[in-house]
């Protein structure tokens, strides 16, 4: 297909994905729609319309400039890890791709898993995994890790929360080590029972779910996106919300108590269908960072998984997490997911995160202002009163003493003494 039509069809693939992300906070009973968490459409991208079989990016990205791949990757790079990237599909056309991609995967809605006409998988499952490559200056996290692509969303028909909930059943079925969602669902838990259910098979096979917080917390409000808030209740599901630059919540990020960790969510290459790398953004692709993390962790661990589970897994990238607070907060969960730091500490979790000790230098958070005060202040007003009673004394003492002198030169000329007898000379 030539760029043109590509082009064309871009609008199209945007306007179609924008309906699905409506979509999703309809709630129905077991057909609950759960679409790709894209970005706020008021949030701008960097280079605006993302083509399909476009060029390389030649400079590597500030998300993976912050890394130091030589310490990251000192004890592999996920090789043997399959990841599950339950999506729209992960397109075979992208060469960074082909070798990343096992097998065919599995549709539910009518296509190819191992092909995208949205691009959001294959962005996706891009920064998970994608091969390093001569023209551009982008590379997956875990860039010897196997990618299983499971299409349960596609430009034209949305997914479900059952179909959701299929995928997932199937990618345990498929021993899979991670599974990654980067979809979700605002409607109420009750409604969502299969996919619950399904969650809970994940925990039991001992299968890490890497899910995104969504993208509607421009306001700031808090509510849960299923299945990300399913951390509160299961310890296998890690919810990855969008950081900037400066390591706080991007605006589009939707905060909540379930909220475990962040990653980098702004401005993110990856690669797109057909061929090249694009910018994009949205807790769709910090997922995905963190889950390149985990897997990456799991890799390090994967002959001792009955300790390293997902539960130590998630608790050890939270512990070892860039922090701009002492403790967790609602926006970033216990931090920024730090890969180097996670894979430099080889102490094993036993218990949930906790927050960093007081160094003596604050926060921020328990700063109280000062009180204004108009005029004199107390304080002032005792050091000036203090001023004039020292002032006074050593006035009185002076006169005091220069009243004396002067007594004894008068005395002296009258020739009268101390003792009031006269001198004759």
């Amino acid at each position: 297909m030539g760029s043109r039509a590509i082009g064309l069809r871009t609008g199209h693939r945007r306007r179609a994905t924008g309906a699905l992300v409506t979509a999703a906070c309809v709630a129905g009973l077991s057909s609950v729609t759960v679409a790709p968490a894209v970005a706020d459409e008021n949030v701008p991208l960097q280079n605006g319309e993302c083509k399909f079989g476009t060029d390389d990016i030649k400079e590597t990205p500030w998300s993976l400039q912050r890394l130091l791949t030589n310490q990251m990757w000192a004890s592999g790079e996920g090789q043997g890890i399959r990841v599950a990237v339950i999506d729209t599909g992960v397109d075979a056309g992208n060469k960074q791709l082909q070798d990343a991609i096992e097998g065919s995967g599995k549709s539910y809605v009518g296509g190819k898993a191992t092909q995208d006409k949205v691009g959001h998988g294959t962005k996706v499952a891009g920064i998970i995994a994608a091969r390093p490559s001569a023209t551009s200056g982008f590379y997956g996290l875990a860039p010897k890790a196997e990618i299983i692509p499971f299409q349960q969303t596609s430009d034209e028909k949305a997914g479900t929360a059952d179909t959701l909930a299929k995928a997932i059943n199937d990618a345990v079925s498929a021993n899979v080590d991670i599974i990654n969602i980067s979809q979700g669902t605002a409607a109420s838990k009750q409604l969502l029972p299969t996919l619950e259910a399904a969650v809970k098979n994940a925990r039991d096979h001992n299968v890490l779910i890497v899910a995104a917080a969504g993208n509607s917390g421009a306001s700031g409000e808090e509510k849960n996106i299923y299945p990300a808030a399913f951390s509160d209740s299961y310890d296998n599901v890690l919810a990855v919300a969008a950081s900037d630059r400066n390591d706080e919540r991007a605006p589009f990020s939707q905060p909540g108590p379930f909220v475990g960790i962040a990653a980098p969510g702004v401005d993110m290459v990856s690669t797109v269908p057909l061929g090249g790398n694009c910018v994009d953004q949205g807790t769709s692709f910090a997922a995905p960072y963190a889950a390149g993390a985990a897997a990456l962790l799991v890799a390090k661990h994967k002959d001792d998984k009955e300790k390293w589970g997902p539960r130590e897994v998630i608790w050890h990238l939270e512990q070892t997490a860039d922090r701009v607070r002492r403790g967790r907060d609602d926006n970033i969960g216990w931090g920024v997911v730090d890969p180097v730091a996670a894979l430099k500490d080889d102490t094993r979790p036993t218990a949930a995160p906790t927050p960093d000790k007081f160094s003596g230098v604050s926060d921020g958070t328990n700063i109280q202002p000062a009180v204004l005060t108009l005029g004199e202040s107390p304080e002032e007003r005792q050091a000036r009163i203090g001023i004039y009673i020292v002032g006074g004394g050593l006035l009185a003492v002076g006169a005091v003493v220069g009243s004396s002198v002067a007594l004894r030169d008068w005395r002296r000329k009258t020739g009268t003494t101390s003792h009031g007898e006269a001198k004759h000379g």
